[in-house]
């Protein structure tokens, strides 16, 4: 009985530390008035890996996100934002994703005057 018990208590602190979330909330450059980016970056960030929550806030541009620790990070997740075309906090849209959104999800700073 005690080797059972000792064995459910090293299951149970195991499965503790490989499921630690973190939410973490992301400055990002979403702006359009209809839900064309809230639901392009959520969608997104859905099938992203570890992730267990996401919600995009419009009207502040902030994304809240809920992930698991071991499985992503905060830095590789600006990096996918920016894969999709929008800022996330210092890292900045990648140019290719940014242009290949639609018009109403662009933002002003990539918007060529020349063309």
């Amino acid at each position: 009985m005690r080797k059972l018990i000792i064995f459910l208590l090293i299951n149970v602190i195991t499965v503790n530390l490989y499921s630690q979330k973190q939410t973490v909330q992301i400055k990002t450059s979403a702006e359009c008035e209809g839900t064309c980016c809230k639901d392009r970056i959520e969608k997104e960030m859905q099938f992203t890996k570890g992730v267990t929550a996401v919600n995009l806030d419009i009207e502040t541009q902030v994304l809240s996100i809920t992930f698991k620790t071991k499985k992503n990070s905060v830095e590789n997740i600006r990096t996918i934002i920016s894969n999709i075309g929008y800022d996330a906090d210092d890292v900045k849209a990648n140019r290719k994703a940014h242009d290949d959104l639609p018009s109403c999800c662009q933002h002003l700073e990539f918007i060529d005057p020349e063309n």
